[in-house]
């Protein structure tokens, strides 16, 4: 697994290394009054400890909105979806910071066939 908190020019290009395809890779930036999470890999059972620490990290600063890009997922299980929708109720209660950017199709169908694809706050 890689972490890597980044100025906002090279989060905006983080991608994932071509020989580790399926590794999960995780990019933390400022930019501007937005803080930005990208995730790319697979958002599993493994994973999700990652992501929640590092989403309680950002929760705790001073950014206005807090963005959540599922666009670099591969793969996202039940353990992914519990992690977002305990964000969003964190997130509910502290001036809804939390914008989700949507993944490919077969991450997106988790969030449809749970009825949450129309709940979570999506900015695209």
């Amino acid at each position: 697994m890689a972490h890597t908190h980044e100025n906002p020019e090279a989060a905006a290009s983080a991608q994932p290394p071509a020989d580790m395809p399926g590794e999960f890779m995780l990019s933390s930036a400022r930019e501007g009054n937005a803080h930005v999470i990208r995730l790319f890999g697979e958002l599993d059972l493994a994973t999700a400890p990652e992501v929640e620490d590092e989403l309680q990290r950002v929760e705790l600063t001073d950014a206005l909105t807090i963005v959540l890009d599922l666009s670099g997922l591969t793969f996202m299980d039940s353990s992914g979806l519990r992690l977002i929708l305990r964000a969003e109720a964190r997130s509910r209660a502290d001036s809804c910071r939390l914008r989700l950017l949507r993944g490919p199709a077969s991450v997106q169908r988790v969030f449809a066939i749970t009825g949450m694809d129309g709940v979570l706050p999506f900015a695209d």
